[in-house]
């Protein structure tokens, strides 16, 4: 999120467009920049990353990555580590993707709840019901 945000910021920056721009974004994140290299890589936030650095290069923007050590005493990553924890207490929030599994996970607990009300307010077929457990029996 901190990539993005910082590919955002740059947008607002007021600078003739006709001239080529450099910037260099450090991270602590090796991961980050693996999947930033990996092209099948297709994780949202990668995703809108490299959506964020195509939009910048086309405004004549060149946009560096860079890896620096974590903890290693850089005053501005320390600051950036500070900043993120202060808005991990922060009640708003910026990110709101879900994983699929949860997603598949309460979309099939939806399903059950669904499937349920009909078996149990069925009047047709009352005597398979006698043979069948319902769906609350069956997962418990």
């Amino acid at each position: 999120m901190a990539i993005i945000q910082a590919l955002q910021e740059i947008e607002t920056i007021q600078i003739n467009k006709n001239i080529l721009k450099t910037i260099l974004i450090h991270t602590d994140s090796r991961i980050s920049l693996d999947s930033l290299k990996n092209m099948k890589n297709g994780n949202y936030l990668i995703e809108a990353i490299r959506k964020e650095t195509v939009a910048l290069e086309k405004e004549n923007w060149r946009i560096e990555y860079t890896w620096i050590k974590a903890q290693a005493g850089h005053e501005r990553n320390e600051l950036a580590d500070k900043l993120a924890k202060e808005a991990t207490r922060d009640s708003e929030i910026c990110y709101s993707k879900f994983p699929r599994s949860e997603i598949d996970h309460q979309e099939r607990e939806i399903s059950i709840k669904k499937w349920q009300q009909l078996w149990d307010n069925a009047t047709k077929g009352m005597a398979t019901k006698e043979f069948f457990p319902t769906i609350k029996d069956r997962l418990n």
